[in-house]
């Protein structure tokens, strides 16, 4: 097994190399397809990683990975199954992937907060202007008053 490299992106300029002995994978029988054979093969993978111990990760990084992947781990573990495929190769392919992507995305920072802005004199003027004319549009669709 190799190590997991997860791929540059926003907080991460350089990558991430997961060290191949902080992955843990199990492998199982999956379901689905595959016939008699997929009561004898063990395709399904569970990759875990261990976020509290990994080296691959810095303090701050460690940090804002707990926080925003929380509602997806066991304690600090972060497990990713795969049995989409009939191969136990393509599945461990599948679940490397998912991990690197969901560690990228789980330490990119958070967007920016907007700050709310007024509108301008010119904007107002036009909607009120775009209101006053609909009115007036619909005042001339009215029948005539018997004044």
């Amino acid at each position: 097994m190799d190590d997991l490299q997860v791929p540059p992106g926003p907080g991460l300029p350089r990558g991430l190399t997961v060290p191949a002995r902080e992955l843990d994978e199990q492998f199982s029988h999956a379901s689905g397809p595959g016939g008699q054979g997929v009561n004898t093969t063990d395709s399904r993978v569970q990759l875990s990683l261990d976020l509290a111990t990994t080296t691959a990760l810095s303090d701050a990084q460690r940090a804002r990975a707990l926080v925003s992947l929380a509602n997806r781990l066991s304690g600090t573990t972060i497990t990713i199954n795969a049995a989409e495929h009939r191969s136990q190769l393509r599945n461990r392919t599948t679940a490397r992937l998912r991990l690197a992507a969901l560690l990228r995305e789980a330490l990119a920072p958070p967007p920016a907060v907007r700050r709310p802005t007024r509108p301008t004199r010119g904007s107002q003027q036009r909607r009120l202007a775009s209101k006053r004319r609909r009115a007036e549009t619909k005042r001339d669709r009215q029948r005539p008053g018997l004044d």
